[in-house]
């Protein structure tokens, strides 16, 4: 996606991938905001499908981002394949385009974001996941659309 084609509206999902949880936004070009949907909860990186599949449905993307881990200076970490193959799950199961962002520091960031609000309880239930999703995709928009 490019700024040439940002006239139409596009909903897209954005996912902070982990290998028990995953993270996951919803955001909008027009605004390019995104808010945090939901924390599904995953083995070995593997989502329950029909959870995830809930969500397209209800959302009905034209775009998926997958948040992919990286080291401060930019190399890969074990996770970042595992993210990747995640990625690559998800393009050929949602037959939609998939965009990986470098998502260094969201985890961070989210952390701090909801701390602030509410103290350790904000921390508890998944919260931080969905957060960071919200976050790489509001990065994703900043990077591929304020251009």
């Amino acid at each position: 996606m490019n700024s040439e084609n940002i006239s139409t509206p596009k909903i897209l999902l954005g996912f902070d991938f982990g290998m028990k949880r995953i993270g996951v936004a919803v955001g909008q070009t027009i605004t390019r905001t995104a808010r945090p949907v939901a924390t599904l909860q995953a083995k070995d990186g593997l989502p329950q499908w029909n959870e995830l599949e809930k969500l397209i449905k209800r959302w009905r993307p034209d775009a998926l981002v997958v948040g992919i881990p990286l080291n401060m200076d930019g190399t890969e970490q074990k996770i970042s394949a595992q993210a990747r193959q995640f990625a690559e799950l998800l393009r050929e199961r949602c037959k939609l385009p998939v965009h990986e962002m470098d998502e260094r520091l969201t985890t961070r960031d989210a952390r701090e974001r909801l701390f602030t609000q509410g103290g350790f309880k904000a921390l508890q239930d998944g919260q931080v996941d969905k957060v960071a999703a919200q976050l790489i995709l509001q990065n994703w928009f900043a990077a591929k659309l304020d251009h």
